[in-house]
Order: C-alpha cells, then sequence, then structure tokens
C-alpha cells in the first residue's frame, strides 16, 4: 500500500505555476518544480504524467482564474470592459510579468501538442468576447477585425511587460490605443 499523497493537486499548480511563467518551460527544470511546490519527483509523476502534463496543467489553470476574473463578460459589454481588460490582464507582479498562455506561444515548437491547443482555443474564447463587447458599442468597421486588432496589441503588450517598463507606461499605451480603437 503506498503512502497517502500530502499535498493538493491546486497547491501543486498554484506554486508550479510562477515557475513555468517565469523561467519558461524548457528552462523550468523537475528540481525547480521539487523545490517551488515542496513535492518530490515520485509524488508530481503520481500526480502528473510528466513535466509536459504539469506544464498543461497550469495553463490550464492559469486560464480559468482569468477566465473567472470576468474582464470580457462585465454587462454592460463594451469598450469598458476592453480597457480594462488591457490593464489588468498583464500581471505585474514580480518575476511574473505579462500573460503565461502569450509568454508560453514564444516555445510552441518544443511545447506539447495539448498546450498549443489550449493557447489557440483560449485566444479563439478571448477573440470572441472582445469582439462581443465592440459590437456593443455599434463600430463603423467590423467588430472581429477590431477584435483581431486588440488581440495581437494585448500579446505586444504581455510581450513587452517582460521588459519590466512598469505599469505607468503599460496603462499610457492602453489609453492611446484605445482612443485610436474608439474612432474605427
Amino acid at each position: 500500500m503506498g503512502r497517502p499523497k500530502n499535498f493538493s493537486r491546486e497547491e501543486v499548480l498554484e506554486k508550479a505555476m510562477p515557475v513555468f511563467w517565469t523561467h519558461g518551460f524548457s528552462d523550468t527544470s523537475l528540481q525547480d518544480l521539487e523545490r517551488a511546490t515542496g513535492v518530490n519527483k515520485s509524488g508530481l509523476y503520481t500526480e502528473f504524467r510528466d513535466k509536459e502534463d504539469l506544464f498543461v496543467a497550469c495553463l490550464r489553470h492559469y486560464l480559468k482564474s482569468q477566465e473567472k476574473r470576468g474582464l470580457l463578460t462585465k454587462e454592460p459589454l463594451g469598450w469598458k470592459n476592453i480597457e480594462t481588460f488591457l490593464k489588468n490582464g498583464p500581471l505585474h507582479k514580480g518575476e511574473q510579468q505579462g500573460c503565461l498562455s502569450v509568454n508560453s506561444m514564444r516555445e510552441f515548437a518544443i511545447l506539447p501538442n495539448e498546450a498549443y491547443g489550449v493557447v489557440t482555443e483560449n485566444r479563439a474564447l478571448l477573440q470572441h468576447l472582445l469582439a462581443m463587447n465592440i459590437e456593443a458599442e455599434k463600430p463603423k468597421m467590423a467588430p472581429s477585425a477590431i477584435a483581431e486588432m486588440v488581440l495581437s496589441f494585448f500579446s505586444g503588450l504581455c510581450i513587452e511587460s517582460n521588459l519590466k517598463a512598469g505599469k505607468t507606461s503599460s496603462t499610457r499605451k492602453v489609453e492611446n490605443f484605445m482612443t485610436a480603437v474608439r474612432s474605427l
């Protein structure tokens, strides 16, 4: 009979996620994950098939937590939701900069196919939510086209936040972008 596990899956995800976020998938070692989670290799492999499985689980956990924030689903739909999403979506917290999902896109060549699917599915959902908010504002341009531009801007903002330029710089860029987008 095996020993009972003395950790929860959720706790492991919460502790492993910042490690992947900070170092990326390829530069995160099993030792880094053991140190961060306090769970040894055999315990991690009891809960997750391998490092890839743990990474995908962290990515799903992160995206679910972002969805719960509801930045693009607050009523009434519109520009205010989009501006809030752009200002508060990318994280500026210690070593966790930008968005785990966007940051992981830089490693698609080495990530498991499942991670690619999780990220692309989430981007499609974001684009749909952005388009719904834009449509509520009755723009002159097609909401889906504007949504593509907003999502591209968001990705750039997330990547750029890794330069640690700061929230003030990011906020100014979002405000300028929103001025331009509102005129479309």
